[in-house]
């Protein structure tokens, strides 16, 4: 019997647990609950060969993000991603919930207001609704110190990294799986990856920590 679940017939030997687990434990807590070694062959297998679903997923991702990147410099991929992360890490304190709408929103607007600054009028382009406001006011503080400390005007490559974020997170509703947060979603899923890379012996496997293979272009690739 397997010892993880207590119920189906262990049939593949587990070097973390000692004994043999069920497919099916194996599968669905394999590096969450279960600590395995790297040298698993079930966890190498897994990664070299990800479900179907997953694929799918990562191809409907790419094709998404990568037209809109692609021809970005090395300034502007840089801040395209920096407002990625920024934008995944205020998510989970957003009051109201953040939807894909409301950053479309809130990038929008304050790339309106770097565009009409630009052309020598200062003017705040509101976003329009309350999370998209509250999500425009955390990111232009961001943005500003990074405006401060840049060594040259920078103001262009911001204009474009928010203008192209604004275009993912309006087409992702229809690109990807058809909800409200298809974006932000996905953007969690980059953050997540960026992390996962940048810890020793990750880079080299090109897995992240899920067991995934890498998803996306990383920043400066």
């Amino acid at each position: 019997t397997c010892p993880s679940c207590e119920h189906r017939r262990g049939r593949r030997a587990c070097p973390a647990l000692g004994k043999a687990i069920c497919s099916h434990c194996c599968g669905t807590k394999r590096l969450t609950i279960i600590n395995c070694p790297p040298d698993c062959g079930y966890l190498a297998s897994a990664r070299t060969h990800p479900p179907a679903i997953i694929q799918r997923r990562q191809r409907r991702e790419a094709r998404l993000l990568i037209p809109l990147i692609r021809d970005l410099s090395p300034r502007q991929h840089q801040l395209f991603f920096f407002l990625q992360s920024l934008i995944d890490q205020y998510r989970p304190t957003a009051l109201p919930p953040l939807y894909d709408v409301d950053v479309a929103d809130a990038v929008a607007a304050l790339a309106k207001t770097l565009e009409t600054e630009r052309k020598g009028i200062i003017y705040h382009h509101k976003a329009k609704s309350l999370p998209a406001q509250r999500l425009e006011s955390e990111l232009k503080v961001a943005l500003d110190k990074q405006r401060d400390d840049a060594k040259v005007p920078i103001d262009k490559d911001i204009v474009i990294a928010l203008r192209r974020t604004e275009q993912a997170a309006r087409q992702a509703k229809e690109a990807l799986a058809g909800t409200d947060t298809d974006y932000l979603e996905l953007i969690q899923r980059v953050v997540q990856d960026l992390a996962a890379k940048s810890k020793p012996g990750v880079q080299e496997s090109g897995q992240d920590s899920s067991g995934e293979p890498s998803r996306l272009i990383i920043p400066g690739s």
